[in-house]
């Protein structure tokens, strides 16, 4: 089964806003007709910044089977296994670590012996849910 990812007003808020400031500077730059030819590197830089984040904002999603729970997130992808995980936290915000997400208030998967990954499915419940279906050890804290 597959999740979206969601995504809140602040994350929103914060892609967009810096997208949209990245491109007023390339649309500055193409139009002051005063740039060197070294120059056109840094607004391909800013370009592959602006890809990225847009790539990361509409490219999240999880998948839920048998083998294991999918997970992509712009260039970023993975899989862990359904019966590696151990523990999900429910509506807590992983700050620091790894966070294929687009929201707050996710979930922390809790896997292997000290590794943890943060996703932000658009249902907490649901996905709870069916990830108990696939394996009903795994310990739900909130």
């Amino acid at each position: 089964m597959k999740f979206e990812s969601k995504k809140d007003i602040f994350f929103t808020a914060t892609i967009l806003g810096l997208n949209t400031f990245l491109i007023g500077v390339i649309i500055f730059w193409l139009i002051s007709d005063r740039m060197e030819k070294q120059e056109y590197w840094g607004m391909f830089l800013i370009s592959g910044v602006v890809v990225l984040l847009f790539w990361l904002f509409f490219g999240t999603g999880y998948e839920l089977s048998e083998e294991g729970l999918i997970y992509k997130s712009g260039p970023f992808n993975g899989k862990i296994s359904i019966s590696r995980i151990r523990e999900i936290v429910k509506g807590k915000t992983l700050w620091i670590g790894f966070r294929p997400a687009t929201a707050r208030k996710g979930l922390i998967i809790r896997y292997d012996e000290y590794n943890e990954i943060y996703i932000s499915p658009k249902t907490n419940d649901t996905f709870i849910k069916k990830i108990l279906e696939l394996n009903s050890k795994i310990k739900i804290t909130e």
